[in-house]
C-alpha cells in the first residue's frame, strides 16, 4: 500500500514540476524501494527521476534496476555521467550489466569509466560464465599479517565505503596468499597495539575462482556465511562472494531448473519483456521432440488393433493409466531432481533409491488398483476380467513409472547433463509408450485375444 502511495506522490510532484521537493521526497526513501518506482513510471519520466536524484544514491539506484532499464538510462546519459555511474557501482554489478549490453554501448561505457573500473570489469570478465570467478567482487578490505588492530580499523575508515562489505576482512601474507579472516567485532574489541596474525581466525573457508555458481550457493547454505573469499589455484585472494548475489543465483539457477523441467529452453528475460517470437523459440524444440517421440505412442495401439476390436472397453481406459503412469514417474523424478540438487543423493546411492521406489510403487500402484477396481464394478460395471486386466496394468504401470522417473535424472547427472531435462515431458512420454506395451500384453494373455 505504501509503494502505491509514493508512487502516486512521486507522479504528482513530476506533473506540477516540483523538483526540488522531489528530490528531497527521495532523498528520505529506500534506493530500492525508488527503483520499484522509477520502474512503474514511463522512460522519459524515469529518466528525470534519475537525473534528479544525487550522483552517490543514483548509482545505488541503478544497481537495482532490471537490465533493460539500465541500459536504457545509460544509452540515454552522456559518456561522462555513463562512466560515473559505473564508477560508483561496485565491480560485479557493473560486469554483470555490461556482459548484457551490445558492445558499441560496453564500448562507450568504458572509455567514461576510470582506469581502476576498467581493471576491474577486465578482471572479472575473463573468468567463465556462471563461475565464481564471474560473480565475485574485487571490493573488499584485506590486511597484512604484521598490522596493527588500530592500523587496520584506520584502513577501513579509508577503504571501508567503497567495499562490499567490512564486516568480514580477510588476512594475507607477502605473497597475498589467504592466511586468515578477521571480524570487524574482534576488532572493535581488541586492544589497539594487538597485532593482527594473533587475533585472526586461520581455519579459512574459500572458493576457488572456477568453481561453478551453483556450487556456490551451496557451499553458503552449509556454512551459513554472509560473505565468502574467492582464490586462485594458487590460494591467492582474487575477490569475495557475498549473501546477496547467492539469493540472486540461487532465484537464477531455480527458474533455470523450472523451465527445464516444463520443456522449455531457459530464458534470462522476464516473462513480459520476452518477445512472443523469442518465447516460440523457447518452447518449440522440446515439443517437436515430444510431439515426435509421441508418434511410438499411435504405432503402439496400431499394433493392438485385434485387441481394441474384440475388446473395445479397452480404449476407454488408455488416457486414465497413461495420466497415472506420467503422474507417477513425475513424482517420482522431482523428488530425486530435487534431492541431486540439493547434493541429498547422489549417484552411487541409485541402489536405495531404485530399492526405494519399488516399495513406494508397490503400495501406491496395490492403493490405486484397489480404488479402481471398486470403481470399475460398481460405478462402470465391467466385466470381472476386464477389470482385473485394467488394475493389473495399472499396478505395473506404477512401478515402472517410479522407477523409470528415478533412474533417469540420476543416469543423466551421471554423464553430465542437467538431471531438471529429465522431468515430466521427458517421462511422461516414455512412460506413455510402456504402459500401452504392458497394458495389451496383459490384456492379450489375460484375455485370450
Amino acid at each position: 500500500m505504501d509503494e502505491i502511495k509514493e508512487l502516486k506522490e512521486v507522479k504528482e510532484l513530476l506533473e506540477q514540476k516540483q523538483y526540488t521537493r522531489l528530490r528531497q521526497r527521495l532523498c528520505e526513501m529506500n534506493e530500492a524501494d525508488i527503483a520499484v518506482i522509477m520502474e512503474d513510471l514511463e522512460e522519459k519520466d524515469m529518466l528525470k527521476i534519475f537525473r534528479i536524484l544525487p550522483k552517490d544514491m543514483a548509482a545505488d539506484v541503478f544497481s537495482y534496476m532490471d537490465v533493460d532499464n539500465q541500459q536504457y538510462i545509460i544509452t540515454s546519459l552522456s559518456e561522462k555521467d555513463a562512466g560515473n555511474i559505473i564508477d560508483n557501482l561496485m565491480a560485479d554489478d557493473a560486469t554483470d550489466l555490461l556482459e548484457e549490453m551490445p558492445a558499441n554501448i560496453v564500448k562507450k561505457v568504458l572509455a567514461s569509466a576510470s582506469p581502476e573500473t576498467r581493471r576491474d570489469i577486465n578482471h572479472l570478465l575473463r573468468y567463465p560464465e556462471d563461475s565464481a570467478g564471474s560473480i565475485m567482487t574485487v571490493e573488499y578490505v584485506d590486511f597484512k599479517e604484521n598490522l596493527t588492530v588500530q592500523q587496520a580499523i584506520q584502513k577501513i575508515r579509508n577503504v571501508g565505503l567503497d567495499s562490499e562489505t567490512i564486516n568480514i576482512c580477510y588476512v594475507l601474507d607477502s605473497r597475498r596468499t589467504l592466511v586468515g579472516t578477521v571480524a570487524l567485532r574482534y576488532l572493535l574489541l581488541s586492544e589497539p597495539d594487538e597485532i593482527i596474525g594473533d587475533i585472526m581466525h586461520e581455519n579459512v573457508i574459500s572458493i576457488n575462482t572456477l568453481m561453478d555458481q551453483e556450487e556456490v550457493a551451496r557451499q553458503f547454505k552449509k556454512y551459513d556465511f554472509t560473505a565468502m573469499p574467492v582464490v586462485d589455484n594458487e590460494n591467492r585472494l582474487v575477490g569475495i562472494i557475498t549473501v546477496d548475489d547467492i539469493v540472486d543465483i540461487m532465484e537464477q539457477e531455480a527458474t533455470e531448473d523450472i523451465e527445464k523441467m516444463a520443456a522449455i529452453v531457459p530464458s534470462d528475460k522476464p516473462y513480459l519483456k520476452t518477445s512472443v517470437l523469442e518465447t516460440w523459440k523457447k518452447r518449440i524444440p522440446w515439443l517437436l521432440l515430444l510431439m515426435i517421440s509421441a508418434t511410438f505412442t499411435g504405432k503402439i495401439i496400431t499394433s493392438f488393433e485385434s485387441a481394441l476390436s474384440a475388446y473395445g472397453i479397452l480404449a476407454a481406459f488408455i488416457p486414465m493409466l497413461m495420466d497415472t503412469g506420467g503422474n507417477a514417474g513425475g513424482q517420482a523424478s522431482v523428488t530425486v531432481i530435487r534431492g541431486l540438487s540439493l547434493n541429498e543423493v547422489e549417484f552411487r546411492d541409485l541402489p536405495r533409491v531404485i530399492f526405494k521406489e519399488f516399495r513406494v510403487s508397490i503400495l501406491c500402484g496395490i492403493t490405486l488398483g484397489m480404488a479402481n477396481f471398486i470403481k470399475l464394478l460398481v460405478i462402470d460395471r465391467v466385466a470381472i476380467n476386464v477389470a482385473i486386466v485394467v488394475c493389473v496394468t495399472l499396478v505395473a504401470v506404477v512401478m515402472i513409472a517410479k522407477f523409470v522417473g528415478c533412474i533417469l535424472p540420476m543416469c543423466a547427472k551421471k554423464i553430465g547433463f542437467d538431471p531438471a531435462v529429465m522431468a515430466s515431458p521427458f517421462i511422461t512420454t516414455i512412460v506413455d509408450a510402456i504402459s500401452l506395451l504392458i497394458y495389451f500384453e496383459i490384456a492379450t494373455f489375460m484375455l485370450s485375444l
